[in-house]
């Protein structure tokens, strides 16, 4: 049973909506967040990254950064960039890329049901970017960046949301200047509410697609005020973290692609022959190679690129992580080959996310790093399978496009 609950949310006035969203905070290091602010006094990035607004020598995780962020949001509330909805609402959420469309439920979702797994991750998460999440949701008192989750799709709730958003007038439409078009609809609607909230009861598990870092950090802020709060009876604001919950036969995964800094001592032939003990090498030469199906690589070296794909004995493994194609990559090629490490900490490699494309894969061989692999993606079943049975996917797995926007719905703790 999944659990949805409305919410009085915190947005944007329609004026200002276009000009507050934006891209979620972990999108940018802090000298290209500095630079995405200028022009832009009404950014959510002045508030998700305070420290832009700040001199560089303030250390981005400084409390100082924090309250500052608190500082401007309650400034956008004051002058009234940000209004509050009076009774609790759900939202409906479309991101359109390149004709694509993804409808969700804006909602708020359970605590304990990340604390009993009936909110399932598929990712590991470090210490240091969930402490500086939980700060600035403490210092705000406000979830600010929905956790993006998928559910396998039922065809009542879409039929619900189809309905609502073909009868009613968005309160938000505009498009981004990286062209995704964004839509947002309020639902006051009691008995629509009430019908996509039973509907989620008989949901048995919603999955983490993109913000584990996000979702932990909301989590422990809530047993923070759970230990603050003993007498606490579950209904309270704090016990519920901001969501976008959207079915998963919506939802775009793009290839995440590789790129290594040497070639381990190897020359390309060198390289060639060790990769065919367990691929079929093909030269393609200089046109960029886009992997069609699972099990094919593009590898571009020296110039070329060339076509691996995995022989018999590696399409017959049936567990669910050493199967994905950034498995099979690594344990066969990058690791005993070009002796990859672990790829959260090795700084010999590198990852780039398909919407770049493969001509940034070209420019990184031939400028920073020397080889590069373009993948197949990796597909939303896969995903879920492995949550389901409890294990982790490879750093680096998932490249969910478009990206939500951060700023157009707050969840207020308290």
């Amino acid at each position: 049973m999944a659990i949805i609950r409305p919410f009085c949310g915190v947005r944007p006035s329609a004026e200002y909506a276009e000009n507050i969203a934006a891209l979620p905070y972990d999108v940018y290091n802090r000298e290209e967040a500095v630079e995405e602010v200028k022009g832009k006094p009404y950014s959510f990035l002045r508030i998700d990254r305070a420290e832009v607004e700040m001199d560089m020598g303030i250390d981005t995780y400084d409390k100082k950064v924090y309250q500052h962020a608190r500082d401007k949001f309650d400034e956008f509330v004051e002058k009234g960039y940000f209004i509050q909805d009076d009774k609790p609402c759900l939202y409906l959420y479309e991101l359109e890329m390149n004709g694509r469309k993804q409808l969700g439920i804006v909602t708020c979702t359970s605590v304990d049901d990340y604390l009993n797994n009936n909110i399932k991750k598929h990712e590991l998460t470090r210490e240091a970017k969930e402490q500086d999440r939980i700060n600035h949701v403490d210092y705000l008192d406000a979830n600010t960046g929905p956790i993006f989750l998928t559910y396998r799709a039922e065809q009542e709730i879409n039929t619900l949301m189809d309905k609502y958003v073909n009868d009613n007038t968005p309160i938000y439409d505009f498009t981004a200047d990286d062209e995704i078009s964004h839509r947002v609809w309020v639902v006051e609607d009691d008995k629509l509410i009430e019908q996509l909230v039973l509907h989620f009861k008989n949901i048995d598990s919603l999955y983490i697609a993109d913000g584990h870092h996000r979702a932990a950090s909301a989590v422990k802020v809530a047993m923070k005020r759970r230990k603050a709060n003993p007498d606490y009876n579950g209904t309270e604001e704090f016990n519920f973290f901001l969501s976008v919950v959207f079915p998963d036969n919506q939802l775009h995964i793009m290839d995440y692609n590789r790129v290594v800094k040497d070639l381990n001592n190897y020359k390309v032939s060198e390289l060639i022959n060790e990769i065919e003990k367990n691929f079929v090498v093909e030269e393609i030469g200089s046109e960029p190679y886009k992997p069609t199906d699972k099990l094919e690589f593009g590898m571009f070296v020296e110039g070329k690129w060339y076509k691996l794909t995995a022989k018999d004995q590696l399409k017959s493994i049936d567990d669910p992580v050493s199967s994905l194609d950034v498995s099979i990559l690594y344990d066969y090629l990058l690791q005993p080959i070009l002796d990859i490490g672990d790829p959260r900490i090795d700084k010999r490699i590198d990852f780039v996310g398909g919407i770049r494309g493969l001509k940034e894969l070209e420019r990184r061989a031939q400028s920073d790093m020397k080889i590069a692999f373009s993948m197949y993606p990796t597909k939303i079943e896969e995903l879920m399978n492995i949550a389901d049975a409890s294990k982790l996917m490879p750093p680096k797995s998932t490249w969910f496009e478009p990206k939500l926007r951060s700023g157009l719905f707050i969840h207020k703790l308290s």
